[in-house]
């Protein structure tokens, strides 16, 4: 028995035909989607990128505890938990905040990795010198960034077909070995679209105003025709990956290894390119463009393939259902339920309700009918904290600014491993993250689907709280995020 997790980054699954999709070329996508088991209620925990793979190799949603970082010394991990029962694991990707600070420990909890550099801001081409950056542009243009692209001279140079390429490769060797977990993670469509011009060509993209591939994150601030200019490049770089994928996908096939592997496609999170008026992601509520994501799972000898599942099902059971095929022990930390009673057909549900978000803004709640986005009460968000035995962040350092109030103790309900407790408000000072997500809201998808009407329902709304709650409490929430949310009087 197998395992090949495949994870493509910032995929918005509106973009995706097999969600209902239109405009987007994805036909091996598709053809995947064919072969599995296809889920319409799949919905991330933690947000963003490190957070929401933090999810998926602990079991556990963490953002009520902390944000971006590292995984802690005390965190049970996917590939620890197969290393234990014998399980080879590999992790191919060319997603570079792993290898930045903030991004310890991930790809170092597998048994070998292998890393295809150039995404981003990755500090790979080493130039003392800037590029000129273009003449005129909208959105964001970044030196390192610019540097790395005077490398992508072919399609093939693009670490995202680096990826897949080394991917296959992996296969080649390895791929009809017994026992074995491979995830094959690709950064594209993450932002900036960098894609060959053939691929935006599909498009019929006649755009000839500033230069724009990296949207900024908040309101959107380009005219309509540059708006429309940035959706085609997303959907570009999607078409391009989705094709390095086809390879994957022939690969497997020819290897003849599907009749005992078990197939798993999904993302971290979505990104809005208009939706709700905004381009981005991290400063606005979640919307389900974000947080509503896509998986899909192909079974051993493709059973079941044509099958939807609408129970709610959410990162952190990736796991457990992965530990669960591969018979190896679930460990007790894990919050997460395996999916395979609801893959075979034996369980209709797992969950009442998934619970979802950012550290330090809202916590959200839906039960496939209603979103419910509940805000901070106080504009100072006061009281947040931060715990961790690792104190990094994107590229950064947690506690900084004032180091004197960090607590050190035993503070995590599920580890007696000391941690750092470290504010991340102070009462009385306004938290300027919060100026898109200082309103609850609620909203019922049944009749407003697009989350484009906020409700005023007293009833519903209770029972969201009801939920919201009981969801904290499952996750070990500290107790201050219910005085943020207004959940709990203030002691």
């Amino acid at each position: 028995m197998r395992t090949i997790m495949i994870m493509l980054d910032t995929l918005n699954r509106r973009a995706l035909s097999a969600y209902g999709g239109e405009g987007v070329r994805t036909p091996n996508i598709d053809r995947l989607a064919e072969q599995s088991v296809v889920f319409d209620q799949h919905w991330s925990g933690s947000l963003p990128c490190m957070p929401a793979r933090r999810d998926m190799l602990t079991g556990r949603a963490a953002f009520l505890e902390k944000g971006w970082g590292g995984i802690e010394p005390f965190d049970r991990t996917l590939p620890a938990a197969l290393r234990e029962d014998g399980v080879f694991s590999h992790i191919v990707t060319d997603h570079y905040h792993y290898f930045a600070t903030g991004g310890e420990n991930y790809c170092q909890s597998f048994s070998t990795w292998d890393f295809h550099r150039g995404q981003e801001d990755d500090p790979w081409v080493s130039s003392i010198k800037d590029l000129p950056a273009p003449e005129r542009y909208y959105g964001q243009v970044r030196a390192q960034c610019e540097k790395n692209r005077t490398q992508f001279l072919r399609e093939e140079d693009y670490p995202g077909p680096r990826t897949i390429q080394a991917a296959c490769g992996w296969l080649e060797k390895n791929g009809r070995e017994d026992r074995y977990f491979l995830t094959v993670e690709a950064f594209d469509p993450h932002e900036p679209f960098d894609t060959p011009d053939h691929y935006l060509q599909m498009y019929q993209d006649s755009y000839e105003g500033p230069a724009y591939s990296w949207p900024k994150y908040g309101t959107v601030d380009v005219p309509p025709e540059a708006l429309a200019h940035i959706q085609k490049r997303y959907a570009a770089t999607l078409t391009m990956i989705d094709h390095w994928l086809g390879k994957l996908l022939d690969t497997m096939e020819r290897l003849d290894i599907l009749d005992d592997t078990l197939v798993i496609f999904t993302t971290d999170h979505g990104l809005l390119l208009g939706e709700h008026e905004q381009t981005g992601k991290n400063v606005m509520h979640v919307y389900n463009e974000l947080a509503n994501i896509p998986l899909m799972i192909r079974l051993p000898e493709g059973r079941a393939a044509g099958t939807r599942i609408q129970a709610l099902t959410q990162n952190i059971d990736l796991m457990p259902t992965i530990l669960d095929y591969m018979g190896a022990s679930i460990p007790e930390t894990v919050q997460g339920a395996s999916l395979r009673g609801l893959l075979e057909g034996t369980q209709e549900k797992v969950r009442e309700a998934a619970l979802y978000g950012y550290h330090g803004m809202c916590v959200n709640v839906t039960d496939g009918r209603y979103t419910y986005m509940r805000a901070p009460v106080s504009k100072d968000n006061y009281p947040c904290y931060a715990y961790t035995a690792m104190p990094t962040t994107f590229r950064s350092y947690l506690g900084r600014v004032a180091p004197e109030r960090i607590e050190a103790g035993r503070f995590l309900p599920y580890t007696a491993y000391p941690v750092f407790k470290i504010p991340e408000s102070t009462q009385g000072v306004t938290y300027a993250r919060n100026q898109f997500v200082m309103e609850t809201r609620l909203y019922d998808l049944a009749r407003d689907e697009h989350q484009e009407h906020p409700l005023q329902d007293d009833e519903a709304e209770a029972r969201m709280i009801e939920l919201l709650v009981a969801g904290m409490k499952q996750a070990g929430a500290p107790e201050e995020q219910y005085v943020r949310l207004g959940l709990l009087e203030k002691e």
